[in-house]
């Protein structure tokens, strides 16, 4: 096993992966930029090295600094996390040539299924269903008119390189081709560097169902079960759920076997996830597979009790898997919801700043928290705004809602707006407590008119308080809305208020 292991990562993530490693007896070694040196992993973590200013490309994507640090520190492995560097083929493979241990698949899988034309191309050779489309980049505008008059509209264009929702756009008739072409392109190559589009059709009714796999060196593959990845916001998740309330027993077990054929055709070790597009039929097509941990990942833990970042650590060891496919027997539900720092009456702007007061959920039997943060630590602008992640777990989904429902309650953030107020509303509207959603719910949720989730006007009210509070530092006996308090006092009474709603 390993001695010691850089965590090339920052936030909930590299928190999450340094407290693995503490269990597991290994040091785990920080690594950080000009803002966060007072970062929750940076005081966590055994040893921790400044990598650089703020700017990701001078610090957490720069690959030199990081190989350095690793092998001035004495790290033998290096876990990547996700995002940065974690699905980068030439960072996986400097880590080969210098002997360090990628925690995570080699460069070849990596480097496949990091093109999605390659990977649409290897998966329908293999006989995985995929989207009706092309398998390579769309060259001009007159092959995408015709491609998208093969396929039907509405179609969508996808960036070759991408992920996340960028360099993505829904065409729905002939007249807005020539422009989402445009947009598509120039939006790719600047989130990627490469202008690459490829056309598919567009599935209606979408679900986005993603299986868990894990690898080792020795043949073994397994699949974890699925997760419901549908409440998304312009294509980006922000409420997971396994198991999915929508797939059925039969539909599950066969996603999971092309889950596994998948991976094992092209050598693929540790951790990873194939996504699926399921239609309202229950056909699903390949979509693409995340080489890395996903962020979602610990529902999957709290339903099958096996943790994943162990796991990933133990396989890039050398080690085999500890269990087959028939020991893993997933129980009961999970959820997750991710706090960001953003405001949700605006657009979900990013909402930077300070963290004034922090009050997590109290926890009890199902409830746990993967955060970055602490009372007192400035939120960054330069960074994605996750803050932490919530998951709750019950024997069945009515009660993992419910323990959802009560601590997000409790969860109090004082100095930022963030997007608690928002999965109240989503958690309980009728359509999501009976599991009949998809990938458009939150655009129909936005559009409904005059529904507003009470939460959001007691939401505003704090807000108001907090400027109150921020306002009159020197006077503070006139700090707070009508009827005199301090925003700690005005949150206690608006959690005794939406507790009765």
């Amino acid at each position: 096993m390993f001695r010691k292991i850089l965590i090339a990562n920052r936030g909930e993530i590299a928190v999450r992966v340094i407290r693995a490693c503490r269990e597991m007896g290994i040091i785990p070694v920080a690594v950080y930029s000009d803002v966060d040196r007072s970062a929750l992993h940076v005081k966590l973590a055994q040893e921790a090295y400044h990598i650089g200013p703020a700017t990701p490309s001078e610090s957490y994507l720069n690959i030199e600094k990081i190989i350095d640090v690793t092998k001035a520190c004495g790290a033998e492995a290096l876990h990547p996390g996700y995002g940065f560097l974690a699905e980068n083929p030439k960072f996986v493979q400097r880590c080969e040539q210098e002997g360090i241990v990628f925690i995570g698949p080699p460069s070849y899988p990596m480097d496949v299924m990091g093109t999605k034309t390659t990977s649409r191309k290897m998966m329908a050779d293999i006989g995985v269903p995929i989207i009706p489309g092309t398998v390579e980049p769309i060259k001009n505008e007159k092959e995408l008119a015709r491609k998208a008059e093969e396929i039907g509209y509405p179609v969508l264009l996808k960036a070759a390189a991408g992920g996340g929702g960028k360099g993505l756009r829904l065409v729905k008739r002939k007249g807005e081709l020539r422009s989402a072409f445009e947009m598509a392109r120039s939006e790719a190559l600047s989130s990627f560097d490469d202008a690459s589009v490829y056309v598919e059709k567009y599935i209606e009714e979408p679900h986005h169902i993603e299986i868990q796999i894990l690898a080792d060196h020795f043949g073994h593959t397994v699949y974890l079960g699925e997760r419901e990845c549908s409440i998304q916001r312009r294509y980006q998740k922000v409420i997971e759920e396994t198991p999915s309330p929508f797939i059925g027993a039969e539909t599950r077990e066969k996603m999971g076997a092309i889950a596994v054929k998948a991976a094992s055709s092209i050598g693929y070790r540790n951790a990873g996830t194939v996504e699926f597009i399921v239609d309202k039929d229950q056909n699903f097509y390949f979509l693409e597979m995340n080489t890395r941990l996903q962020v979602e990942h610990p529902i999957t833990e709290m339903v099958t009790g096996i943790d994943l970042v162990k796991c990933q650590i133990e396989i890039a060891a050398g080690l085999p898997l500890r269990f087959g496919q028939k020991d893993i027997q997933p129980r009961g539900a999970a959820l997750e919801c991710r706090i960001y720092a953003e405001d949700p009456d605006n657009d979900f702007m990013p909402a930077p700043g300070k963290i004034i007061h922090l009050h997590a959920p109290s926890g009890g039997l199902g409830v746990r928290r993967d955060s970055g943060v602490y009372e007192g630590y400035t939120v960054p602008l330069e960074y994605d705004p996750l803050l932490s992640k919530l998951i709750t777990w019950g024997m069945t989904r009515d009660e993992a809602i419910r323990r959802m429902l009560l601590a997000l309650s409790e969860y109090q953030v004082f100095g930022i707006m963030t997007t608690i107020p928002f999965f109240r509303r989503i958690l309980l509207h009728p359509k999501f407590q009976a599991g009949n959603y998809n990938t458009h719910f939150i655009a129909e949720l936005e559009r409904e008119a005059g529904v507003e989730e009470p939460d959001v006007k007691w939401a505003a009210l704090i807000a108001a308080g907090i400027k109150s509070f921020r306002d009159a530092k020197a006077e503070p006996k006139r700090t707070g809305i009508k009827g005199g308090g301090s925003p700690w006092k005005i949150q206690g009474r608006t959690q005794n208020l939406t507790s009765r709603l």
